[in-house]
């Protein structure tokens, strides 16, 4: 429905969307020209230009609202060079800039739409896509036509797409079983093998740029974008407890007994086949006996409270209580606390928690993975964390063009971070598309995001 002015292709490299080449970059890295698609038109006829894209980015970087003002913090000015190429000028060298507009950051919108909708926007939007929105349905679907104006249309073999928000893992593999669905996106893990089971069905795997974690409130005292203050938990106020809790956790099993084995255990927020994985980056088995001794060490009387806070379905909840089983033998005793999921993000932002569980869906350039989330007063560093060793390298390695250069800081952030252990990353999420087996053409990528420009019926 919406493109933008890059993507990610099938190796996860960067390419062209609604740019017609990767951008030309000054020697130091504060000027950046796009060149844009020539002849395009947004989904309500209005021309695709360099003027629509200045005034997308603008918004993007200006609006009050804008959850993509970290993204493009960076940006300093958007100019119209000519109809065809827009100039971003930068206050410092940003390489993960591409990586940014591959994403949401890089979403183009209709001008006319824009100024006709306001804030509003966002209920009737417009973009340059394949598809073109028609109605959505709160908590039952979304429905978008065949976009007569895109520029590739005659690729687009579907006339219509149904978006049905089947919440229920166990019915959404039923209704795909069924025929109900055509499609069913992020299959549960438990319901994997039987889907690959039916002669009818097929199963594709992508995903793994994210990661899902406990995170621990170290200094969120008052609200992520503060300064960081003094949290009265026994976690918060003993790195020795914290790293306890960490060796008290079987990943591998975690796997296994939640996830039926179909993840990634890890403990780092970089993906396991990441060109910026530095060969370095292992991870710890799980030692009850260590974390037995650090905990006696401590001084703190056991059996240790923690409260853990988990979104309310079905797999959190075991995740949960997994975690409790197994801390639970080095002395602590956490306590489960479920809510609704936006309801734990508004109390993890907040820093109105112990623990919680929580993920990242992942971004292609690593910086999108750490800028912001273990970066100190960062939107989504729920932790509070704020660190020197985690901020500076973080920060070098964006104004940073040479990729071993790039992969030794963040190594280096993230190692200090791993010390503080504001956030005990458990695993990379696969995500697990189930289609009828006459469904052809959805391309699957790394970001777990079905593309359908291509998808129709075989014959």
């Amino acid at each position: 429905m919406c493109e933008k002015l890059y993507d990610i292709d099938a190796n996860s490299a960067l390419v062209p969307q609604l740019a017609s080449a990767l951008p030309e970059v000054s020697e130091d890295g504060k000027d950046v020209t796009i060149k844009l698609r020539e002849g395009v038109k947004f989904n309500d006829g209005t021309p695709f230009d360099a003027e629509a894209v200045k005034k997308s980015l603008d918004r993007h970087r200006t609006w009050e609202k804008s959850a993509r003002q970290a993204d493009l913090a960076a940006v300093s000015k958007v100019t119209v060079v000519d109809p065809a190429t827009v100039k971003l000028t930068l206050t410092q060298a940003f390489t993960p800039l591409t990586a940014q507009l591959a994403d949401r950051a890089g979403m183009i919108m209709s001008p006319k739409a824009l100024d006709a909708e306001g804030d509003n926007f966002g209920a009737n939007p417009v973009c340059v896509g394949p598809f073109k929105f028609v109605s959505r349905t709160s908590g039952s679907e979304i429905v978008l036509d065949k976009a007569p104006d895109y520029y590739d249309a005659a690729k687009v073999k579907l006339d219509k797409l149904v978006y049905k928000i089947i919440v229920d893992p166990n019915v959404r593999a039923a209704n795909l079983k069924s025929g109900d669905v055509q499609v069913a996106d992020q299959l549960a893990t438990t319901t994997v093998k039987s889907v690959q089971s039916d002669p009818n069905l097929s199963v594709v795997s992508g995903g793994g740029l994210g990661y899902y974690g406990l995170t621990i409130n170290t200094g969120n005292a008052n609200g992520s974008t503060e300064e960081p203050g003094k949290v009265d938990t026994p976690l918060a106020k003993s790195p020795e407890l914290r790293e306890a809790f960490d060796l008290a956790l079987d990943r591998d099993v975690i796997n296994k007994t939640v996830y039926n084995g179909l993840y990634e255990p890890d403990c780092w927020p970089v993906p396991m086949n990441s060109p910026f994985r530095a060969a370095d980056l292992q991870c710890a088995k799980r030692d009850i006996a260590k974390a037995k001794q650090l905990v006696q060490a401590s001084g703190v009387p056991t059996p240790i409270p923690v409260t853990l806070t988990t979104p309310n379905d079905a797999t959190n909840i075991r995740l949960a209580q997994v975690i409790q089983q197994m801390t639970k033998e080095a002395g602590f005793d956490v306590k489960v606390q479920t809510m609704e999921f936006v309801s734990a993000l508004e109390q993890g932002k907040a820093g109105k928690f112990d623990t919680l569980l929580n993920g990242w869906s992942g971004r292609v350039d690593l910086d999108g993975n750490l800028t912001n989330l273990i970066t100190s007063k960062g939107t989504n560093n729920y932790s509070g964390m704020s660190d020197p060793g985690i901020d500076d390298p973080i920060k070098q390695a964006a104004a940073e063009s040479d990729q071993a250069k790039r992969t030794e800081l963040y190594a280096s952030a993230m190692k200090k971070a791993a010390e503080v252990r504001g956030v005990l990353y458990l695993y990379h999420n696969k995500y697990y598309l189930g289609t009828q087996k006459n469904v052809a053409g959805i391309q699957y990528f790394e970001d777990g995001l079905p593309r359908f420009v291509t998808a129709g019926f075989a014959a």
